[in-house]
């Protein structure tokens, strides 16, 4: 990895470590509070966590990756990082809260730790690269 990489995962994980905080919370209120089905909490959890790191990357992690159009690249990180965050987050809370019978916070958890890897992937490589035509 190069230098510029290593800061990236680095302001990644912070902005995650927010995200966590942020999906926390929201399937807390919605499971705990509002008495949701876990599953549907936990998308709706995820996706709160992803719009959240959505903007803390374009402003933090990737802010000299500047875009032209930061609607695209929000649908390329909803459609990208967001599915990976919520179809993984679905499939594993499943596992674990269903068959494991884990804790619902924990297995979350769980979850977005195994995700982060293959998030930062696509957003380094993918959604927040920069095309020829933008450093025109």
């Amino acid at each position: 990895m190069t230098r510029a990489t290593w800061i990236h995962w680095l302001k990644f994980n912070a902005v995650g470590g927010m995200g966590i905080g942020v999906q926390l919370i929201v399937l807390t209120v919605l499971k705990s509070g509002l008495h949701v089905d876990y599953l549907l909490a936990t998308a709706l959890a995820v996706e709160a966590a992803v719009v959240h790191n959505f903007v803390w990357h374009e402003r933090f992690t990737w802010v000299e990756r500047e875009s032209k159009n930061v609607a695209v690249r929000l649908l390329k990180f909803n459609l990208t990082a967001g599915a990976f965050s919520i179809l993984g987050n679905l499939v594993m809370m499943a596992v674990f809260v269903d068959l494991a019978r884990m804790n619902y916070l924990l297995a979350n958890l769980a979850t977005i730790a195994v995700c982060s890897l293959a998030n930062f992937m696509v957003s380094d490589r993918f959604v927040f690269q920069t095309s020829v035509c933008e450093r025109r």
